[in-house]
C-alpha cells in the first residue's frame, strides 16, 4: 500500500515535547488513542500545519509540506475536523458546507453526497448550526471537511462530548467513508470505538508513540498502553 503520509515530527510544547513517527496508507483509517494531554490533537495539528514542527519531515502524497501553511495544505487534500466542531454557528447547514466548497479542490464530495453519507443531515440542511444538538454539529462539521474533496481527512476526538445515540450515527457514517476508501486519522478516546473502525491503531503517552499494530493488538495491550502500563508490571 503506497503511503499517503510520512511524519516524523518533533515539536516543543509547554509540558512536553511531541517526538512522533507515523506513516499511513492510502485508503487506511489509523486510529490515535490516549489520555488527554497524550499529544493527539497536536500531532493532528502539526500534519494539518496549525503547529510547526521544529524538527523532522512530514511528506504528503510524495511531496514534503513540513513548511507549506494550512491553506496551502489544505489545497493538496488535507482536511482537519478540530475538537469542538467550530461551525460558523449563524450558517446554516448547508451554508457551512458550500463555505468549504469554495476552499476545496473539487470532486466527487457535494452538498448531495454529503446528505446522502449523513442522512440525519437532510432535514437540516436550512437550519442554523448553533441549534443543532453535538451529534448534528459533529456530523455537519465532517461532511465540511469532506466538502473541500479530501485525500487525507484528520478527525479529532469524534465521539467527545456526544450523547451514545448521537455517537452511533456519526459512526455509521464514518463506516460509509471508510468503505468508500477515505483516508483517515481518527483521534478518539472510546477504545471499542477506535478499535471498531480502524485497520491501525496507535496508542500515544506524553508525546510519544507506545504501541502500534492491526488486529493482531489484543484489547488489553491497548488498555495497557493507553494508561502508561506498558512495561511495569515486570519492574
Amino acid at each position: 500500500m503506497d503511503p499517503a503520509l510520512v511524519a516524523r515530527a518533533r515539536v516543543a510544547l509547554r509540558d512536553f515535547t511531541l517526538d512522533a513517527a507515523v506513516e499511513v496508507g492510502s485508503t487506511e483509517t489509523m486510529a490515535v488513542a490516549g489520555l488527554s494531554g497524550a499529544g493527539k490533537t497536536t500531532l493532528l495539528r502539526a500534519i494539518a500545519g496549525a503547529h510547526r514542527p521544529s524538527s523532522g519531515r512530514i511528506e504528503f502524497a510524495g511531496e514534503e509540506i513540513t513548511r507549506l501553511s494550512p491553506h496551502r495544505r489544505a489545497r493538496l487534500g488535507i482536511a482537519l475536523v478540530p475538537e469542538g466542531r467550530r461551525l460558523f454557528p449563524e450558517l446554516t447547514v448547508e451554508e457551512n458546507l458550500r463555505v468549504a466548497e469554495a476552499a476545496g479542490r473539487g470532486g466527487a464530495w457535494n452538498v448531495e453526497a454529503v446528505l446522502e453519507a449523513f442522512p440525519l443531515l437532510r432535514p437540516l440542511r436550512g437550519r442554523r448550526a448553533a441549534s443543532l444538538s453535538g451529534g448534528e454539529q459533529q456530523a455537519a462539521a465532517i461532511g465540511r471537511a469532506l466538502m473541500m474533496n479530501p485525500r487525507l481527512l484528520l478527525l479529532d476526538e469524534v465521539s467527545l462530548g456526544l450523547a451514545p445515540i448521537a455517537v452511533e450515527a456519526v459512526y455509521r457514517s464514518l463506516e460509509t467513508l471508510v468503505a468508500a476508501g477515505t483516508t483517515m486519522i481518527v483521534v478518539e478516546q472510546d477504545l471499542a470505538r477506535a478499535t471498531a473502525v480502524a485497520s491501525r491503531v496507535v496508542c500515544m503517552l506524553e508525546g510519544r508513540l507506545v504501541l502500534e499494530g492491526g488486529s493482531e493488538l489484543t484489547r488489553e495491550q491497548i488498555t495497557e498502553a493507553y494508561f502508561g502500563l506498558r512495561g511495569q508490571a515486570s519492574s
